[in-house]
């Protein structure tokens, strides 16, 4: 059975992408003449989901408009929102990527989802894959010839050690994918965390955590051509490149 609640984290400004984020979130940069966050929300509805909460912050406005005017595709039955974290956080700090789970804990419950980068392309088939309704966490990995610039997972059989950030040494190439699905007690320890040597509240640091007691499963991508982080603005063009091969198959 799948988990039936995602959640997504738009709330980066991307500066790695400027100057094109300079007056758009990076999600909504358009390909093809579609922001990338509809193609994301695609594929999930897609793979069968249909109550997803998208989570905002810088141009927050703008991802809530996306939101309101997003139709699902083949009139799939969609229940979508969009929350703004500077409604729950201070926007003067730095935040980071556990910042969405902070704002999300109410309308979660106590129900598993789904926890997504808004920057992330997935096939549908892995969307679905990893979300399994049971009583761990999970977390998806790729094998990447520069692990160095990832967060590298560290397995002991399919079990999550930990994720170690952008390491100097070799440890492994099997990296961070941002795609996790998650049981409630995600909802404890990232409230526990502290801030990163860059000065954000890490995701990582909370499925750390859970890693040390053996509550976060390795879920390993199986369509690698569909993943790409959309992080720089070369992703633009292979993602454009991504759509053109896919359109003509």
């Amino acid at each position: 059975m799948l988990v039936k609640k995602v959640v997504i984290a738009a709330a980066g400004q991307g500066t790695r992408m400027l100057p094109l984020t300079k007056d758009k979130p990076k999600h909504l940069i358009k390909v093809n003449g579609r922001p990338f966050l509809s193609y994301l929300l695609d594929n999930i509805f897609s793979a069968g989901y249909k109550d997803i909460i998208v989570v905002g912050g810088y141009m927050g406005q703008q991802v809530a408009d996306f939101v309101k005017n997003y139709v699902a595709p083949k009139q799939k039955e969609s229940n979508i929102q969009f929350i703004n974290q500077y409604d729950y956080l201070n926007p003067q700090e730095k935040n980071g990527t556990a910042c969405p789970l902070m704002c999300v804990k109410d309308l979660i419950s106590k129900d598993n989802f789904l926890y997504i980068g808004g920057d992330n392309f997935y096939s549908a088939r892995d969307l679905k894959a990893i979300g399994i309704d049971d009583n761990f966490n999970y977390v998806s990995g790729i094998v990447s010839e520069n692990p160095e610039k990832f967060g590298v997972l560290k397995i002991e059989k399919e079990f999550l050690q930990e994720i170690v950030e952008k390491p100097k040494n070799f440890v492994g190439n099997l990296i961070n994918a941002s795609l996790y699905k998650f049981t409630p007690e995600i909802f404890d320890k990232v409230f526990k965390i502290e801030k990163s040597p860059r000065g954000e509240y890490e995701v990582t640091d909370a499925v750390n955590m859970l890693a040390e007691n053996k509550k976060v499963r390795v879920n390993k991508l199986k369509d690698k051509e569909y993943w790409i982080d959309f992080g720089a603005p070369e992703d633009i063009e292979k993602f454009e490149n991504f759509l053109k091969n896919e359109g003509n198959k």
